[in-house]
């Protein structure tokens, strides 16, 4: 397992995030779904977040990915 640093600690953080349509209806597609991938993408390179899979439903997406600790405010 590869583990990041920075001056101060040692740290491996992976965040699982599902995001679901408002009443679960079924308007996601290939198109859509490789949309939202690429603006999370482009926003995570701002915050130093790398994007390491995702996945989608008909009603809902997955990202797994790696963030930084100082991007971490929840």
């Amino acid at each position: 397992m590869k583990l990041d640093s920075n001056n101060h600690s040692v740290f491996s953080l992976n965040d699982h995030l599902a995001l679901v349509i408002k009443y679960r209806r079924k308007v996601i597609n290939t198109a859509v779904s490789e949309k939202a991938k690429q603006m999370f993408m482009d926003i995570g390179e701002k915050y130093n977040i790398t994007l390491l899979e995702w996945s989608h439903d008909q009603d809902h997406v997955h990202a797994l990915f790696k963030a930084h600790p100082k991007n971490r405010t929840f």
